[in-house]
């Protein structure tokens, strides 16, 4: 069938098959580096805890069947492996069924990695990945032309993920129908990078020129993802702009980066096809079209979502993350809040005790310490904690665990952290945490004190705590 495949994106699949190789490979080396603490035997939020309580059809993993931190790491690894491979180009050295078998492996690997991976993957980029990737085993090898389908349907998703970012905003904060959201944002987003104090100081008139931007972007350019070339090439290069400029103002994880991956299989590149290319098997359009139509009719729900009043952001309507629903800040937060978690080796906790700060790698702390660029890489812990401090309510789950493995100087949560004040066969006594107000430094602040950050004390978030049992020495 002629009409079944595009030649004609034959570049632009190599880009994004590449591209997203090097995404898993990202998600997955996350994924095998913090996962003892969080998700591990002995995390904070044991899998085996889990797995007990939500059975195989409500989160289906390879860890329902079993788990061990030695099997997970092995998974991780595997993973790391394969998507190193795919980015590679092993999969064009394979036969067409054989390079989609290969595809299919990082995707059953990370499903399994994210449906038992609890609050610490509740991230709408997780299920996105899941979503691309179930789509990219379907995208073919060097044996055949791009399907037509399965490129329509990668753009479904790039429309789904702006299109319903756009809408979350128009309809929940105010202020980014004001225009003034990014008066605030740059300073308040979970995690700042090392331009962000800039982006926060520019003048007011570029902040509603960076939201008024936003909008066309998210909620007039989608559309003509569906125009014919080079309408579409021109939409998806726009997007990618807009995406680049969150790249630099920020650190969000994969997602920024994903949407230009999604973007780039829209693109209209030089063709790079061979001269000839074998006949489409009939099994492989049949499979396709077949997948299709479920991913098609899957799609009622997150479009009825999309369209209703009450839209939420980021959730996943099956298990396998086939079809979901995108967005982000849906509302802004105008002040910054950040927990600061402190430790003593004084045997009796006093407001004068020689309190200690752990440093974390990517949220703020020390208001001297500049942000640095960690995205794509996703540093799990510190995003949390951006949540935690907004409410002690996002934390139930897993801060007292967090708080008991730093009494305990634990190796594996150590880890996850830049500095600890304590060396490792001298654990704290007592651990607390307080909250603060941060802000940004203005330019004459900065040029006095070389801070970026200045904080004030609000209130404690956590009394000095001990472990259980502990006998206070004499």
């Amino acid at each position: 069938m002629d009409w079944f495949t595009a030649p004609a994106y034959w570049t632009s699949r190599l880009v994004f098959q590449r591209a997203l190789a090097g995404l898993y490979l990202v998600a997955f080396l996350s994924a095998a580096l913090q996962f003892r603490a969080l998700i591990g035997e002995r995390g904070m939020l044991p899998v085996p805890r889990f797995t007990a309580r939500v059975p195989f059809r409500r989160a289906p993993s390879l860890f329902q069947l079993h788990y061990s931190d030695r099997f997970f790491a092995l998974c991780a690894w595997a993973g790391c492996a394969v998507a190193a491979a795919l980015a590679a180009g092993l999969d064009s050295r394979l036969p067409l069924w054989g390079g989609m078998l290969l595809w299919l492996l990082p995707w059953l690997l990370y499903l399994s990695i994210v449906n038992v991976g609890q609050t610490w993957y509740a991230f709408g980029w997780e299920s996105l990945l899941l979503e691309v990737g179930f789509l990219a085993v379907f995208l073919g090898n060097d044996e055949v032309a791009p399907p037509v389908l399965v490129l329509f349907l990668l753009r479904w998703i790039l429309f789904r993920v702006e299109f319903g970012a756009g809408l979350i905003k128009m309809r929940g904060d105010a202020c980014w129908r004001k225009l003034t959201c990014l008066d605030y944002h740059h300073e308040t987003q979970p995690m700042p990078g090392p331009l962000s104090w800039f982006f926060h100081h520019l003048p007011a008139p570029a902040h509603r020129v960076e939201v008024a931007a936003n909008h066309v972007t998210q909620l007039v350019v989608p559309v003509l993802l569906f125009a014919p070339q080079p309408v579409a090439t021109a939409a998806a290069s726009l997007m990618i702009v807009t995406q680049l400029w969150l790249v630099l103002s920020g650190n969000f994880s994969w997602l920024n980066w994903i949407t230009i991956v999604l973007a780039a299989s829209a693109l209209a590149l030089p063709s790079g096809a061979p001269s000839s290319v074998p006949a489409t098997p009939l099994w492989y359009e049949v499979l396709v079209a077949a997948v299709a139509v479920l991913l098609v009719a899957l799609s009622y729900r997150p479009v009825a979502n999309m369209v209703s009043r009450r839209q939420i952001m980021n959730r996943s309507f099956d298990p396998l993350h086939l079809v979901n629903t995108y967005g982000a800040f849906g509302s802004v937060s105008r002040i910054r809040y950040e927990v600061v978690i402190e430790g003593t080796a004084d045997d009796v906790p006093r407001e004068d005790s020689d309190w200690r700060e752990y440093e974390f790698r990517g949220k703020p702390g020390d208001p001297r310490r500049w942000p640095r660029q960690f995205a794509p890489y996703h540093l799990r812990l510190d995003w949390l904690m951006w949540f935690a401090a907004l409410s002690p309510a996002y934390a139930d789950t897993w801060f007292g665990g967090l708080v008991e493995r730093l009494l305990e100087n634990d190796r594996d949560t150590l880890r996850l952290l830049r500095r600890s004040p304590f060396p490792p066969d001298r654990p704290p006594r007592f651990v607390r945490a307080r909250l603060f107000r941060y802000r940004y430094t203005s330019w004459r602040e900065l040029r006095e004190t070389g801070a970026c950050w200045e904080r004030t004390y609000v209130r404690e978030y956590l009394p000095p705590t001990r472990l259980a049992g502990v006998a206070q020495r004499s």
